[in-house]
C-alpha cells in the first residue's frame, strides 16, 4: 500500500479502523492521518462496536474475519443502533465470494474493498461514501427547512382565521342583538358554524394523524374484524356533502358501483373517500370537474377521485406528507396539508394500494385498492 507525502488540507471527519492486524490498521491508520482525517483503530470487533459509539465516527472501515466479534457482527450491531445506524461502513477483507460480498450488502454495507488493496482505492471509496452521506444530509437539512417553512405558514392561518371570524362574528351577535333581523341572526350564526367546524377538522385531522403514526410506529396491521360494509353509500354521500359545502353541485360527477365486504374499518374507509373527495375541490375552483368511481376489480374495489385542478408535479406527489402544502404563498388552501397524508397511513396499515397522480396541466387523479373482504 503506497502512501503519497504530501501535505493535505484536515477534512474534519473521523474514521473508525476495526482490524486485527495490526499492522495493516496502523498503516492504514497513518495513511487516513496523512490525508487530513482524523482516525481511530480497534484490534477486534467487540472493541470496534464500543469505540463506535463512543466516538459516533464518520465513517467505519472494517474488516470481516477478527476474533470475538466478526465484522458482520460489528456491521449487524451497528446497524440495530440508532445512534450509529447510518454511519458510513466499508469493509476490508480477504474473502473473494460473491455471496460473502452479498451478505456485507444485505446487513447493510456501503462499499467492499477486497485485500491487497490500492490506497487510492480505498481513499476513493471513502471519499465518495462521505460524499453520499453529505448529500443525504443536505437533503435531509432540505425537507426539515420545507416542513419548518410550512408549518409556519400553515399553524398562525389555520387557527387565526376561523378564530377571528368566530370571534368576529360572535361580537357582532352581542352588541347587535337588539337591531337583528332573523335572517341575519342566522347568516351570521352560519359564519361562526363554518369557522369552528373548520378548526374542529383540523385538531381532529392532528390527533388521528398522530394516533396512525403511534400504530404504523409500533407495527400495528389491521385484524380480520376490521370490515366496511356499504361503501359506495358511503361514497355518494361524502361526495354530495363536499360538493354542497362548497357550493359546487354542478361540478359533481359519480360513478359507483355496489361494493363488497371490505377488509377496513368502516370509519377509515369513510375517511380516506372524505379525504380524497376534499382534496379533490380544495385543489380545484368552481367549473372544474370532480369525477369520482368506484367499481370492483379482481380482489379489490377502486375508488378514484379526479379533479381538473391547478394539478401537482410529479416531485410534489412523490413527496406528499404531513404539514407539506405546495405553493400555499401562491394559493390560498385551507388544513394543513394532512389530508392526503392521513391517507398514506390509512393505506400502510390496511395494505390499501395508495397510488397518486398529477400534472401541472391535468389535476390530480388520486387512485385507492381496497382489499376485498
Amino acid at each position: 500500500m503506497t502512501v503519497t507525502q504530501e501535505k493535505v488540507e484536515p477534512k474534519n471527519k473521523t474514521i473508525l479502523v476495526v482490524e486485527d492486524s495490526d499492522d495493516l490498521r496502523k498503516d492504514v491508520i497513518e495513511m487516513l492521518k496523512m490525508e487530513g482525517y482524523t482516525t481511530s483503530g480497534a484490534e477486534n470487533g467487540a472493541v470496534g462496536v464500543q469505540m463506535a459509539r463512543k466516538l459516533m465516527p464518520d465513517l467505519i472501515v472494517c474488516d470481516i474475519m477478527m476474533p470475538e466479534l466478526d465484522g458482520y457482527g460489528v456491521l449487524e450491531t451497528l446497524r440495530k443502533d440508532a445512534g450509529t445506524s447510518a454511519i458510513p461502513f466499508i469493509f476490508l477483507t480477504a474473502k473473494t465470494e460473491h455471496i460473502d460480498q452479498r451478505h456485507g450488502m444485505v446487513l447493510g454495507a456501503d462499499d467492499f474493498l477486497t485485500k491487497p488493496f490500492m490506497a487510492d482505492e480505498l481513499l476513493e471509496s471513502i471519499a465518495a461514501q462521505l460524499k453520499k452521506r453529505e448529500d443525504q444530509m443536505a437533503q435531509v437539512k432540505k425537507r426539515i427547512d420545507d416542513l419548518t417553512a410550512s408549518i409556519a405558514l400553515a399553524l398562525p392561518h389555520e387557527f387565526r382565521t376561523p378564530l377571528n371570524t368566530v370571534i368576529g362574528f360572535s361580537e357582532m351577535l352581542q352588541t347587535e342583538a337588539h337591531n337583528l333581523k332573523p335572517d341575519q341572526v342566522s347568516s351570521w350564526a352560519g359564519h361562526v358554524h363554518s369557522a369552528g367546524y373548520r378548526l374542529y377538522r383540523v385538531v381532529e385531522n392532528y390527533l388521528l394523524f398522530v394516533r396512525l403514526q403511534l400504530l404504523i410506529d409500533n407495527g400495528v396491521k389491521a385484524t380480520e374484524d376490521d370490515v366496511t360494509l356499504d361503501l359506495h353509500a358511503t361514497i355518494h354521500s361524502q361526495a354530495m356533502s363536499e360538493a354542497n359545502k362548497a357550493n359546487r353541485d354542478d361540478d359533481l360527477t359519480v360513478e359507483v358501483e355496489d361494493a363488497p365486504e371490505l377488509w377496513i374499518k368502516d370509519e377509515h374507509a369513510t375517511k380516506i373517500v372524505e379525504e380524497l373527495i376534499n382534496n379533490a375541490f380544495k385543489f380545484s375552483v368552481k367549473g372544474q370537474k370532480v369525477t369520482v368511481r368506484g367499481k370492483k376489480e379482481e380482489n379489490a374495489y377502486v375508488v378514484s377521485v379526479e379533479d381538473n385542478g391547478r394539478g401537482m408535479s410529479g416531485d410534489q406527489m412523490k413527496n406528499i406528507n404531513a404539514f407539506m402544502q405546495f405553493e400555499r404563498e401562491d394559493y390560498e388552501q385551507q388544513g394543513l396539508g394532512l389530508g392526503l397524508a392521513l391517507v398514506k397511513q390509512m393505506s400502510e396499515i390496511y395494505g390499501v394500494e395508495f397510488a397518486p397522480l398529477g400534472d401541472k396541466e391535468n389535476g390530480i387523479t388520486v387512485t385507492v385498492r381496497f382489499k376485498l373482504k
